[in-house]
């Protein structure tokens, strides 16, 4: 069950940041209405890793249709390309 707390409670921050743990947020309301949340760093850390490989995806996915709307290359071509030497 969410833990929605008055962002007035934050008078007494301590016990309001004790109830935050990983997977238990505390979301803050002013005048009933959600503000904002407070979560666990561990959890913030992976959903940045998420939103990032999420962003990753969109890409390959559109250089894939690229490459099928225009051509593949193949690696001779493309080591050629980024001046790749051995």
């Amino acid at each position: 069950m969410p833990n929605i707390r008055p962002i007035s409670d934050l008078r007494n921050y301590t016990s309001v940041l004790k109830e935050v743990k990983y997977g238990e947020r505390v979301y803050l309301t002013r005048n009933g209405v959600g503000e904002c949340a407070i979560i666990d760093m561990k959890e913030l850390d992976e959903l940045d890793k998420m939103i990032a490989l999420r962003g990753l995806m969109k890409d390959l996915d559109r250089a894939k249709a690229r490459a099928d709307r225009e051509g593949w290359i193949d690696a001779d071509e493309a080591e050629r390309i980024l001046g790749v030497v051995d």
